[in-house]
C-alpha cells in the first residue's frame, strides 16, 4: 500500500474535522468577534500585544509543535506498529487535543489572558491553584530535560547516508547558531525600521535556508575543539542550551519569541509541503519509495510497556498535549486580536500538528521491519525519512537531512525558552517575588533543575548508560498527559459552574476522564517498579526521578478531590460576567 493512501485521507479527515467540529466548538463556546480581547484592552507592547492572526498562528504552531509530533509518533510506530499510532493521532487530535487547546485559549481570553492555573483558582480553590502551579513546574522541568538532551544529540557525531555522503552534527550546530541570530535581526528590523511582516518573511526565510546550507560547510565540532568525546560534547551542548534558555526567557517577546516563532512556523509549513509533494511525486515516479513496509501492528507489549496505556503517553504532541495549554494561556492569549481567531489558532493548529505527526510516522512506515534505522534516535529517523521525500524534488539528500535536523532543532528552541519563561512566571507567582530579582531567580531555578538531571548519569536496568531523553521521555509523556487531564478538568469545572449545560460532560468531561485514566495508569506503571527490587522487595530509590512521579500523582489526586468539591457546589458558582462569558445569543 502507498503512503498516499494514508496521507491524503488523513488530510481530508482533519480538514472536515476543522470545518465541522471546529464550527460546533465555536458555537458552543460563543465566540464573539465584537468582544474586546485582553491583548487589545491591556496592551503594553511587552506581554500584551495584539498581532495579526497569520503571524500568531505561525508563532503558536511552532511553539506547540516542537519535537513532540516527531519523536512520539516515531517511537510509538516502531514499538506498536503504525496503525495504532495513526488511530490515536486522528481521534486524539480531533476530539481531545483540539478541544483541549481551543478551550484553554478561550478560557484564558475570557479571564483577562491569565493562565489556566488562575482559571482553576477562580473556579475551584486557592489550594487547587498552588497544586496546579506546582504540577506544571515539575512537568516543565521534564520537558526541558528531554528536549535539551535530544537536541544536543543532533550537534555531535555525523550521520552517513545511503549514498555515502554524511551530515555533520557540527554542521547542524553551526546552522543552529546562525539561525538564532536571524530572528534577533528580524525583530529589530520590524520594531525599529517598521519592516512589514511580508517583507521580513521574504528576506529572512531564504536566509534560514542559507544558514542550513552554510552550516555543513563551516561545521562547529565542539568535541574536536575541546579535545573531548562526543558524549562529553553532548553534555556541554546541553549546558549551553540551558544557558540560552536563561537568557532567551528574559528577552522581550518582540525581539525573539515573535520573529522566531514566525520563522519556525514557516519551517513547519515548508516541511509539510515538501514532504507532501515529495510523497506524491514518489508515488508516481518511484513507487518503491512510497510503499508501506513497516507492519501495521507489531505487538501488544514492547520494551516501553503495553500498548494501553503507553501509546497514549508516548504520542503526546500530535494527539493531545498538556503543554499546549501553557502556550495557549501563557503567551498566545495575550496576543489574540479577535475571539474568532481562537478557532484557527487553538483548534486548527492542533490538527496541523496531527498532520506533522502523520508525516513523521510515514518516516517509519517506509522502513522494513527489523531495519537498523529504526534503532536510531527519532530525530535521525525523521531526518532520514524527510531527506528521502525531499530528494524526489531534486533536493540533495544531505541538504534534505540537514534541513530536517535543523527544522527539528528550530521547533525545540521555541519549546525550551517558552518553557523556561513559563517556569519563571510560576516561581514568581508562588514566591510573590517581582521585579528583576524575582525574574532572574525564577528563570535560574527553572533552567537549573534540568541541569541537575541532565548532568547526572542515567543507567538502564542492566547498568548500561542511556541518554537522558530516553529516561525522561515516558515520564515527560505521562506527566504531560496528566497535565492535559488537569487542564481539561479545570475547564470542565469552569464550564459547568458557569453554563450548567449537558454538552459540557460530553465535549470536555469525557476527554478529561480518558486522559486522567491513561496518564495516571502510565505514571503508576513507570514509577512503581522503581520502588521494588528483585532481591529485597520494596526499596527506597536514591534516584529523584521516581519521587517526582510520586509527587505528581499526589498532586493530581488532590486536584481531583478539589474539582469534585467544586462541581458538587461546595463553593458559590461565579456570575457569568465574572467568568467573561458573552451573552447567550453571541456566537462566532
Amino acid at each position: 500500500m502507498s503512503l498516499l493512501a494514508v496521507l491524503l485521507p488523513v488530510a481530508a479527515i482533519l480538514l472536515v474535522a476543522y470545518r465541522v467540529y471546529g464550527g460546533i466548538l465555536a458555537r458552543l463556546f460563543r465566540l464573539d468577534g465584537n468582544a474586546t480581547t485582553p491583548a487589545v484592552a491591556l496592551r503594553d507592547d511587552v506581554d500584551y500585544e495584539p498581532i495579526s492572526p497569520g503571524l500568531l498562528l505561525g508563532q503558536h504552531f511552532s511553539a506547540i509543535a516542537a519535537a513532540g509530533p516527531i519523536v512520539g509518533p516515531i517511537l510509538a510506530g516502531v514499538a506498536f506498529g503504525w496503525a495504532p499510532a495513526l488511530a490515536w493521532i486522528l481521534l486524539g487530535s480531533i476530539f481531545i487535543g483540539g478541544v483541549h487547546d481551543f478551550a484553554a485559549l478561550v478560557a484564558s481570553v475570557r479571564h483577562k489572558a491569565r493562565s489556566i492555573a488562575e482559571v482553576v483558582r477562580d473556579h475551584m480553590s486557592r489550594r487547587s491553584y498552588v497544586l496546579f502551579l506546582s504540577f506544571v513546574w515539575i512537568a516543565l522541568v521534564y520537558i526541558i530535560v528531554a528536549f535539551t538532551d535530544i537536541t544536543a544529540s543532533s550537534f555531535v557525531g555525523s550521520q552517513v547516508l545511503e549514498n555515502g555522503t554524511s551530515v555533520s552534527g557540527g554542521g547542524i550546530a553551526s546552522s543552529s547558531l546562525l539561525y538564532l541570530i536571524l530572528p534577533l535581526v528580524m525583530g529589530a528590523c520590524m520594531r525599529y525600521l517598521k519592516m512589514p511582516i511580508w517583507l521580513a518573511t521574504v528576506i529572512f526565510v531564504p536566509l534560514v535556508g542559507f544558514a542550513i546550507w552554510a552550516g555543513q560547510r563551516i561545521p562547529f565540532d565542539l568535541g574536536a575543539a575541546l579535545g573531548t568525546t562526543d558524549a562529553s560534547a553532548q553534555k556541554i551542548w546541553g549546558v549551553l542550551l540551558l544557558a540560552y534558555c536563561l537568557v532567551a526567557a528574559m528577552a522581550p517577546m518582540w525581539l525573539l519569541l515573535q520573529p522566531r516563532g514566525h520563522l519556525g512556523g514557516c519551517f513547519l509549513y515548508v516541511a509539510l509541503f515538501g514532504a507532501a509533494v515529495g510523497l506524491m511525486l514518489s508515488d508516481k515516479l518511484v513507487a518503491g519509495d512510497s510503499q508501506i513496509r513497516y507492519p501495521a501492528f507489531t505487538a501488544w507489549t514492547a520494551k516501553s510497556g503495553s500498548l494501553v496505556p503507553m501509546l497514549f503517553i508516548t504520542i503526546a504532541c500530535g494527539a493531545c498535549s498538556g503543554f499546549h495549554s501553557l502556550i495557549a494561556s501563557g503567551t498566545t492569549s495575550k496576543q489574540l486580536k479577535s475571539e474568532l481567531d481562537a478557532r484557527p489558532i487553538g483548534y486548527g493548529t492542533m490538527l496541523l500538528e496531527a498532520l506533522v505527526a502523520t508525516v513523521s510516522l510515514c518516516c517509519v512506515m517506509v522502513l522494513p521491519a527489523g531495519d537498523p534505522r529504526t534503532l536510531q534516535p527519532p530525530n535521525f529517523v525523521y531526518a532520514l525519512g524527510m531527506g528521502r521525500f525531499l530528494e524526489i524534488l531534486g533536493v540533495p539528500t544531505a541538504l534534505g537531512v540537514s534541513f530536517a535536523l535543523m527544522a527539528f532543532t528550530t521547533f525545540v528552541y521555541d519549546t525550551l525558552d517558552v518553557c523556561t519563561r513559563l517556569g519563571r512566571y510560576i516561581i514568581q507567582e508562588l514566591t510573590g517575588l517581582s521585579g528583576k530579582a524575582g525574574a532572574w531567580l525564577g528563570t535560574g531555578l527553572t533552567a537549573g533543575a534540568p541541569l541537575f538531571f541532565l548532568l547526572r548519569p542515567h543507567l538502564d536496568a542492566a547498568g548500561n548508560p542511556v541518554p537522558a531523553w530516553k529516561t525522561f521521555w515516558n515520564l515527560f509523556g505521562a506527566s504531560n498527559q496528566l497535565l492535559a487531564a488537569l487542564t481539561l478538568l479545570g475547564i470542565t469545572v469552569w464550564l459547568w459552574r458557569t453554563r450548567r449545560e449537558a454538552w459540557v460532560w460530553l465535549v470536555t468531561g469525557l476527554p478529561t476522564l480518558f486522559m486522567y485514566v491513561m496518564s495516571t495508569w502510565a505514571l503508576v506503571s513507570l514509577t512503581l517498579p522503581k520502588f521494588r527490587s528483585a532481591e529485597n522487595g520494596w526499596t527506597i530509590p536514591a534516584d529523584p526521578v521516581p519521587w517526582a512521579g510520586v509527587v505528581l500523582l499526589v498532586l493530581a489526586g488532590v486536584m481531583l478531590v478539589e474539582a469534585i468539591r467544586a462541581i458538587l457546589g461546595e463553593n458559590t458558582p461565579p456570575r457569568a460576567s465574572a467568568a467573561g462569558l458573552p451573552a447567550a445569543g453571541a456566537a462566532g
